[in-house]
């Protein structure tokens, strides 16, 4: 999908219409998953029509990708506290401050449906995954920037495999979800000594 294309797919709706239009499909991800959602329901429930639904996104899997990309409370580029750490400390309050638990099984339940089904994988890769790499490595060249990190620290390239990881692996090895007081005692006793930071 070119920037043209989706600058003129965005035309089509309003902001505003955009923005209850993809609540409403994070909310019915939450009520029913992934593989139980269908065009007819994301229609009905936002009096749409389906065929402005497949004119705007391509279909199902490139709108739940949208809806979640545009779901996220804060962008990780826009985040700039003046360190890493700090950075990386404010987007897990921010993170943690607007998941709820259906939120957490809702991400399991989709990356699992991710894994057989090619057309969302790739959806998400595209629309959601590749967009947060591009913001971490922002979050990553204004630590460089500010002579915080080294421009070929070898760890900086993981941040979002630590971030990601640790959070995925407590509900397996701990069977309870990662809390904010979890979260941020990972980035304090992993992530910032992963970078050499102090």
């Amino acid at each position: 999908m070119t920037a043209q294309a989706s600058a003129g797919r965005r035309t089509r709706l309003s902001p505003e219409r955009e923005r209850e239009l993809y609540e409403a499909v994070v909310e019915l991800l939450r009520e029913v998953g992934y593989e139980a959602l269908t065009m007819d329901a994301v229609a009905a429930r936002t009096r749409s029509s389906k065929a402005t639904l497949y004119r705007q996104w391509k279909g199902k899997p490139e709108l739940v990708a949208t809806a979640l990309r545009h779901s996220k409370p804060v962008s990780i580029a826009d985040i700039d506290t003046g360190s890493i750490a700090g950075d990386l400390h404010e987007l897990i309050r921010c993170h943690d401050e607007n998941e709820t638990k259906r939120d957490q099984e809702l991400m399991r339940g989709l990356a699992h449906a991710a894994f057989r089904n090619e057309d969302l994988f790739r959806a998400l890769r595209e629309l959601l995954i590749e967009p947060e790499l591009d913001s971490f490595r922002v979050l990553v060249q204004r630590a460089v920037d500010r002579g915080e990190l080294a421009a070929d620290n070898p760890a900086s390239e993981f941040i979002p495999h630590m971030l990601f990881g640790g959070a995925m692996a407590r509900p397996i090895i701990e069977g309870i979800d990662a809390d904010p007081g979890y979260s941020h005692r990972y980035i304090d006793a992993v992530v910032v000594p992963a970078l050499g930071l102090s």
